[in-house]
């Protein structure tokens, strides 16, 4: 499952340590579906006295907690950089066996479904700030199709906003594989469609017995590879660019295509999909480091968490941790 490392302009996990929480996510993924698979196999049972057992174990947890949150705290009473905070605690991926699936694929959908939202999460929020998120990511399909159909070494960065010279950028579809970045703008609306292309600024669209104009998605494809190999360059980062314009569910007839730009309509979509789901690579360092450089230029919008708003609040209750 393909790693969520930046959702438009909402503040990240990644955004804070881009060299750690990948890593981290692959370990996290593939212990929590061990657990959960093994469960499955030995019908573990959810009863009540298992969920009482658990809540018992919290307010240990709380403590320990409890203790680390003190000694971050100052004698001015500020509160130190999140990153010196217990904040693993707060964002653990703890998939439920809510009833018992009757095949091992239904079991992964069952799992890649709570990972998605679990992805969202970290998306969205951190200990200490929030953003507040537009509810019909989690409904959309393209989203949940880029997380859950591609390797875990993967990174994607879903509509970002990118800030350069004060001015927002917004962008389609970056993803960073361990040996290449991807710029990608899909082409998806009715099913069927035909995309005439060509260097106009306008292509002609064919769907239903009806032709419309789109605008030329050249334009933005191009727009959005330019900005992000000149900031790689900047940062002296050398790895391949790649740029796609993808239709799952239509055609695109466009001859004399630019021959930097991979069309991947209906006919050659599926062979291009076969060779990322085969791409075995681990994550790479240059793969971080790209990663790294284009979080700094993306645009966040959040706000502080209620309890971390003030020092008056913290001292009344400091240790009241919001669960969302």
């Amino acid at each position: 499952m393909g790693q969520l490392i930046k959702l438009q302009d909402y503040i990240s996990r990644y955004e804070m340590d881009p060299f750690r929480y990948p890593a981290q996510y692959v370990r996290l993924k593939k212990q929590q579906w061990k657990k959960l698979k093994l469960d499955w196999e030995n019908q573990t049972p959810i009863s009540i006295e298992t969920k009482e057992a658990e809540e018992d174990t919290k307010p240990r947890s709380l403590n320990v907690i409890k203790k680390l949150f003190q000694k971050s705290y100052s004698e001015k009473g500020d509160w130190v950089h999140e990153n010196q905070l217990p904040s693993e605690s707060m964002f653990q991926f703890a998939p439920e066996l809510l009833y018992y699936p009757d095949s091992i694929d239904e079991l992964k959908h069952l799992f890649l479904d709570q990972l998605f939202s679990f992805q969202m999460k970290w998306a969205s929020s951190t200990i200490i700030e929030k953003s507040y998120i537009d509810k019909s990511y989690y409904r959309n399909e393209k989203l949940k199709y880029l997380l859950q159909r591609f390797p875990d070494t993967f990174l994607f960065l879903y509509e970002p906003i990118f800030l350069l010279k004060k001015a927002p950028i917004e962008m389609e579809v970056l993803l960073i594989t361990p040996t290449e970045i991807w710029c990608i703008v899909f082409l998806e609306e009715e099913n069927e469609a035909v995309f005439l292309g060509s260097k106009e600024r306008f292509w002609s669209k064919r769907a239903n017995g009806n032709e419309s104009k789109i605008l030329n998605p050249v334009i933005s494809l191009n727009r959005m590879a330019k900005i992000i190999m000149q900031l790689l360059n900047y940062h002296q980062i050398d790895i391949p660019m790649k740029k796609a314009i993808i239709s799952r569910n239509g055609y695109i007839d466009y001859p004399n295509a630019p021959v930097d730009v991979v069309l991947l309509e209906k006919r050659k979509y599926p062979e291009w999909f076969k060779q990322q789901r085969n791409h075995l690579s681990p994550l790479k360092h240059i793969q971080l480091k790209a990663a790294k450089v284009l979080l700094d230029y993306c645009q966040t919008t959040s706000a502080k968490r209620s309890e971390w708003n003030s020092s008056e609040g913290l001292e009344e209750n400091p240790f009241e941790i919001e669960n969302d």
